[in-house]
């Protein structure tokens, strides 16, 4: 390979903030490219490099599947050359559909499926006794052996425990030319106009052939041919009759209970899939949950009464239909709808929660007359679940699902499949409780599952179960030892879902690939980084090159090349500021490398806080994998709860804790998981949760819109004289709705030239130029700019602008404190990189008045951020608690852990070997007592 090909080369890249870069990546290296948040990493792997890699490949195609592909921008640089096929993992990507789950994303679910409908064994839900299956000429000879000389009739069954009256099935058995059926164990001859009571169930069997079993062999092809008629009429089973003892016996071409006779279809993958027709539960259709109908969110207070509102998704007394239906049900059960709801008698309750369809006279005393009434009532309950279930509206929907829960289904027990699928075994596990297993625990199963198969089954499985345990072993390099097979995509934490990915692609053993990645550490214990680092070197050595955007110091440190872009953040980033290995890094004047030589380092602080002496109780959280968990949570401190991946820490804190503070102060009505009780509510006035979603991904979203900035300015610009002259209200200032907007580009600033098989072209508008407001809009000013000139100020130029008006001016305070003062108020969300959002959130939370009690839970704040930034991020935490407020952080950073007053650690291990409080107290004390892996690491920080 000649030298100019051991490097991937960029020229000219200028997306979002780069300043016109050049770059060279070597090839079949672990590369990190690192630096500030927002310092334009991001830009330079994702939107540039990643973003020419998949137009290239979309080009390929032709011009005909192109224009139904639609066209990716080409991004703003002049070259790339050296590219290969790229593939991203990015953190973003899971599926939030309830049916996708770990099993299915990472595919072994599917060599489950095969491997149980090739190898499994199946057995009777009925009897438990195992099924069996037979050929015509085993059936054959099973009756010859066990009937001989015995006088038998054949039966082809046709109906079992079903009702109906049957006379159209007894006519057409009849035109077919049998004479004789059995109807409920009695041989009837068919008669003209047969039928029987169709309100009872029956067992209808057609009477094929009667005859005395011998060894003849014209006996035999007579034999033969009723077991094969019988077949065809009786779906794959037929039924012996024995004259002397009456008793019968079932034989199947499919599998089939003996005793029973219970049939099920020969297994296909797809009879073990929960997104099939074909194997998921009929009730819950595969999601392993339902919706039902809560009665006392319902009527969530008895004491009132229905003209008052006690049937909450009716409101008060309105004069409509359902009022004058419930006057009427009220006038034949003798109350009234000014009746408290608890005084209503019970019959008239059940009509209404599910509703009647009855008439009823009532005689009139003053008149002497008889009047008729008709009640035709769908029932409060009734209405709510077909409004769920059927109605097409979502917001609809939503309000029907307010007055639910989600509960697990009562027919599949939340294992998704039906019956049937749950009775095919292997060494006695069906595949859910397959599914149900950690990683780690299906891991040792398999191991040891090929010394209990069948010689065939072995043979059949051997193949299947080498792919589903290298790809097991994939999930155990990258850390996911805690996951089951069975948990929802949705719930996976935005590293998990990565790593998942990850173990995936290293799976498919591709070669020649570049792979890009988004922090993969995020969410990772410091002792399961090293997995992760070897599970990329593997990639790396098996022939492919790997980018990964990175703030981890071990990470930097291992890698074969670290480029490092800054200077700064936003407009004043993205420039190289040097690039090499690690060790040369290390000698340069940059601010990574000063944190990575220890030049600079983020403060353990001298003193750890004291408290105010308080404490909030939570009392036997037994969620997910948690085992009776107690904690003593010291307030006016900053706690940090750690422990690795998977122990059970967002269980305790997301799960458990913050719903049940979110309920008690703001409503909140997320079910919290089971616990005991909690003790110390009243020593705090609000909770304050900063989670991990995304903030709003659409272009229209911007900072100034996310943090509520934006409608204070609006409120600002529509009491200017100008505008109260022309009646201009908030509104009016507003890109997203017309009036104020340029129509034109609807307030976009850009216009969209479809190009059909082309990439689509966007240009300035040339009504606005850009300006995304028409005229009028523009020419009311303050302190002579327009609402278009403040959305392209930068959080610094607007602080000193806004500073005498306090709601704005504090929070543009706090997001120029969180370290963002280089970003516009304007800049579309789409282009903040992943510490950037993650900093807005946070900043809109903090901008909320604290009230010297509040509590503040933060899920890995540390998420997509520089150690500069974690150290501006500590300040401003360090500032609220010195308030008095309690700040909770769940992190595996340790520059954060080793600055907190007060650790909670979880685990030992992750999955079923967690769920336990190991060790509480200062990380001084956590060390000292030396019984946890986050002891092991934060002693070498604690130098």
């Amino acid at each position: 390979m000649s030298k100019s090909e051991g490097y991937i080369e960029v020229l000219g890249a200028r997306v979002h903030n780069l300043k016109n870069i050049d770059v060279k990546i070597p090839r079949d290296q672990l590369v990190v490219i690192t630096g500030l948040s927002g310092s334009g990493k991001s830009s330079l792997a994702f939107d540039t490099i990643y973003a020419e890699g998949q137009r290239r490949y979309i080009e390929t195609f032709s011009a005909y599947a192109r224009q139904f592909l639609g066209n990716l921008e080409r991004p703003d640089v002049d070259k790339i050359e050296g590219l290969s096929p790229v593939i991203a993992i990015e953190q973003k990507t899971t599926s939030r559909s309830p049916r996708s789950t770990v099993g299915t994303i990472t595919e072994i679910y599917d060599f489950l499926r095969l491997l149980f409908a090739r190898a499994s064994d199946a057995y009777s839900y009925n009897t438990g006794e195992k099924m069996v299956s037979y050929t015509d000429e085993q059936i054959q000879e099973l009756i010859l052996n066990d009937f001989k000389d015995k006088k038998v009739n054949i039966l082809a069954p046709v109906v079992r425990s079903r009702k109906g009256h049957y006379r159209e099935l007894f006519e057409q058995i009849a035109k077919q030319g049998f004479l004789k059926v059995r109807v409920d164990g009695e041989i009837l001859d068919i008669v003209k106009g047969m039928k029987v009571d169709r309100y009872k169930n029956h067992d209808i069997e057609i009477v094929i052939d009667r005859l005395k079993i011998s060894e003849e062999t014209i006996l035999n092809k007579r034999l033969s041919e009723s077991i094969v008629t019988a077949m065809y009429h009786g779906d794959d089973i037929i039924m012996l009759l024995d004259h002397e003892t009456n008793t019968t016996r079932y034989f199947s071409r499919s599998l089939m209970c003996p005793t029973s006779g219970i049939s099920y279809p020969n297994p296909e993958p797809n009879n073990f899939s929960f997104n099939s027709p074909k194997g998921m539960c009929p009730k819950c259709k595969g999601l392993g949950t339902l919706h039902e109908v809560n009665l006392d969110k319902v009527i969530p207070n008895r004491k009132l009464s229905i003209n008052q509102g006690a049937l909450a998704p009716q409101g008060e007394k309105k004069q409509n239909w359902i009022f004058k239906q419930l006057e009427l049900i009220a006038q034949k059960y003798n109350f009234k709808l000014s009746d408290p709801f608890h005084k209503i008698p019970k019959e008239a309750v059940d009509v209404i929660l599910f509703g009647a369809n009855e008439k009823f006279d009532v005689e009139s005393k003053t008149l002497g007359i008889t009047r008729n009434y008709k009640i035709d009532f769908e029932g409060i309950v009734t209405f709510l679940q077909s409004t769920f279930e059927a109605n097409e509206s979502r917001s609809l929907k939503r309000w029907a699902k307010d007055f639910m829960d989600n509960i697990p289904c009562s027919e599949c027990n939340g294992t998704r499949l039906r019956r049937e699928s749950l009775n095919f075994k292997i060494n006695n596990k069906n595949i859910s409780e397959l599914a149900k297993m950690d990683v780690i625990e299906l891991a040792k199963w398999f191991n040891t599952v090929e010394k209990r198969l069948g010689e065939t089954q072995l043979k059949i499985a051997s193949e299947i179960i080498k792919e589903v345990k290298t790809r097991l072993q994939f999930l155990l390099d990258v850390g996911l030892t805690y996951l089951a097979l069975d948990r929802s995509s949705k719930t996976l934490s935005g590293g998990e879902a990565q790593r998942i990915r990850l173990a995936t692609q290293i799976g498919s053993q591709l070669v020649g690939v570049l792979y890009i990645l988004d922090e993969p550490s995020i969410g990772l214990h410091q002792r399961d980084n090293e997995k992760l680092i070897h599970s990329l070197i593997q990639l790396r050595d098996i022939g492919n090159s790997v980018i990964v955007v990175e703030h981890d110091k071990e990470m930097i440190q291992q890698a074969d090349y670290v480029i490092d872009i800054g200077p700064a953040a936003g407009k004043h980033g993205g420039e190289i500021e040097s690039q090499g290995t690690p060790e040369f890094i290390l000698q340069q004047n940059t601010l990574t490398a000063d944190y990575l030589n220890g030049k600079k380092e983020i403060a353990i602080p001298k003193n750890r806080r004291k408290g105010n002496g308080k404490i909030l109780s939570l009392i036997g959280a037994t969620g997910n994998n948690l085992k009776n968990v107690s904690i003593d949570i010291p307030l006016a401190k900053m706690i940090g709860v750690t422990g690795v991946s998977g122990s059970g820490k967002s269980t305790l804190i997301n799960e458990t804790l913050y719903p049940i503070l979110n309920a008690h102060f703001f409503n909140g009505v997320k079910k919290p998981m089971p616990y005991k009780k909690i003790k110390g509510l009243e020593h705090i006035d609000k909770v304050i949760d900063i989670n991990q979603s995304p903030i709003g991904r659409t272009p229209r979203s911007n900072p100034a819109t996310y943090t509520g900035l934006f409608s204070e300015i609006r409120s600002l610009f529509s009491k200017m004289p100008e505008a109260m002259i022309r009646g201009y209200k908030p509104g009016r200032f507003s890109f997203n709705v017309t009036g104020g907007r340029c129509e034109t580009c609807k307030g976009g600033g850009l216009r969209v030239i479809e190009m059909n098989f082309l990439p689509d072209v966007y240009v300035e508008c040339e009504t606005c130029l850009g300006k995304r407001f028409n005229r009028e809009t523009l020419e009311i000013k303050y302190k002579g700019k327009s609402i278009y000139d403040i959305l392209e100020m930068t959080i610094e130029e607007a602080c000193p602008f806004f500073e005498h008006i306090p709601k704005i001016y504090r929070k543009l305070k706090t997001i120029e404190d969180v370290g963002l003062g280089y970003i516009t108020l304007g800049q579309q969300s789409t282009t903040l990189s992943g510490g950037e959002a993650q900093r807005i959130k946070l900043a809109t939370e903090l901008s909320k008045r604290d009230t010297g009690n509040t509590f503040y839970i933060l899920d890995e704040p540390t998420t997509g951020l520089h150690f500069e930034d974690i150290r501006v991020l500590m300040l401003v935490l360090n500032k609220l608690v010195d308030k008095g407020n309690t700040v909770l952080i769940i992190e595996h950073n340790l520059d954060v852990i080793k600055t907190v007053d007060y650790i909670i650690d979880i685990g030992p291990e992750g999955g079923k070997k967690g769920g336990k409080v190991l060790s509480i107290g200062s990380p001084e004390e956590i060390v000292k007592q030396n019984i946890s892996h986050t002891a092991h690491f934060l002693k070498k920080e604690l130098h």
